[in-house]
């Protein structure tokens, strides 16, 4: 990491971005078809609900950032090589492009479609999420919390990146749904179906990025 110049950095976060944009995107549609929530957010959702009652000073957000910073923590204490600077982007910029989208998107009225329409919004936003967060983690400049601990569980066990996002991911549902999170069809579908669509995209994107690192940098 200390081998590279600045500007390789810069484009490598530049990278990051796009991917994060092309991602939250996807889990615009993911979430306006309202089928349910990303297998992370409802382990926040679970979390918040269980502990607000008695903590009254806690937020979903505060949840949300509380749990990546443990996460961040325990892998600064184990093996900091996975924490980089694009690991605290994706947790700052995630809400504030979700927002930004789910305010342009809104107005499409998804959810008066009919749910033949809604299943196929909700798989295309899984699609788009897992095609922009591949381009994250092959910028080599971090990646976001739940894909953070595949990637970290995936090289720790060499094992298919696909297979252990799916394990991770229902996990998260699990915990989440115990807790008394929202599990919807949309949950079960990102579940299963973001880690093996990223499992195709990783090679393509990896080729991609070194293609423009090596002609930029």
């Amino acid at each position: 990491m200390t081998n590279r110049s600045v500007r390789e950095w810069l484009i490598r976060i530049v990278i990051l971005m796009i991917g994060l944009t092309i991602a939250h995107f996807g889990v615009t549609l993911f979430l306006i078809a309202e089928l349910g929530s990303d297998p992370f957010n409802v382990l926040i959702q679970g979390l918040f609900r269980t502990f607000s009652g008695s903590w009254a000073f806690l937020t979903h957000g505060r949840v949300h950032i509380g749990i990546c910073l443990l996460i961040i923590l325990v892998l600064l204490l184990t093996d900091r090589r996975y924490v980089k600077i694009g690991t605290v982007l994706c947790m700052i910029c995630g809400g504030p492009i979700i927002d930004l989208f789910t305010a342009l998107l809104t107005p499409l009225s998804v959810q008066s479609w009919p749910l033949p329409a809604r299943v196929a919004v909700l798989a295309l936003g899984c699609v788009i999420l897992a095609y922009g967060m591949t381009i994250v983690i092959k910028s080599d400049a971090g990646t976001g919390p739940n894909d953070l601990v595949a990637v970290v569980i995936s090289d720790k066990l060499r094992k298919k990146f696909s297979v252990i996002r799916i394990l991770v991911d229902v996990c998260f549902v699990a915990a989440g749904w115990l807790l008394g999170g929202t599990v919807g069809i949309g949950t079960v579908i990102c579940a299963f179906l973001v880690g093996p669509v990223a499992g195709l995209f990783l090679p393509v994107n990896e080729r991609l990025v070194n293609r423009v690192v090596g002609k930029l940098a």
